[in-house]
């Protein structure tokens, strides 16, 4: 049994040895390693100058022309045409209450009460128009517009249609003062056409 403990003892011994010459092995690669690392960084961190990208500028990085060169002219840019409505409609004619079984002196009658009607939404209008009351204006010419399309059609009847149209979603300011203004333009041509 002693035999054994000794043997055992021995076998013991040695894979310690072993295990050590391993384990310093390893030790010393990794002192290795760390050495070079070590050799690779500044030994001095005050000497050591910090590592700054340099930035240039928009200036310094823009081709600037030399005296010999012409400078690039600037696009200059497109400018926005509005197209503006035209306005352009065949006379008033009251054919509507032609057809409703009327004599055209009565459709005359109704036409002619109709002209003061417009003149005081005209001015109505107006004062919508001053203020930039799309709302309003859009509601101004919705009214007139069933009295004027219900007598007849074309001139007035035929811009009321389309600038109340306009109102409903547009807001644009140049647009509505083309509209008012041949509202007054076909107002007064009605007002020709029926005395």
């Amino acid at each position: 049994m002693l035999q054994i403990i000794l043997i055992s003892i021995l076998i013991l011994v040695i894979v310690f040895f072993i295990v050590k010459k391993i384990l310093s092995k390893k030790s010393s690669e990794t002192s290795e390693i760390i050495a070079t690392k070590e050799e690779s960084k500044p030994t001095n961190l005050k000497d050591e100058k910090p590592i700054v990208k340099e930035q240039k500028s928009i200036k310094e990085t823009t081709h600037t022309p030399l005296k010999s060169e012409k400078p690039t002219p600037k696009p200059t840019p497109k400018p926005i045409v509005k197209e503006l409505p035209k306005c352009n409609y065949p006379n008033f004619t009251h054919s509507r209450l032609l057809e409703m079984g009327l004599s055209d002196e009565e459709a005359k009658e109704f036409v002619l009460e109709l002209i003061p009607q417009i003149k005081k939404q005209i001015v109505q209008i107006k004062e919508a128009f001053i203020k930039q009351d799309f709302h309003q204006m859009e509601r101004l010419t919705h009214s007139i517009k069933g009295s004027a399309t219900n007598l007849g059609k074309g001139g007035v009847s035929d811009l009321l249609v389309e600038c109340n149209t306009y109102l409903k979603t547009g807001k644009d300011i140049d647009i509505v003062k083309t509209y008012f203004k041949y509202l007054v333009y076909y107002t007064k041509e009605l007002e020709k056409q029926y005395k």
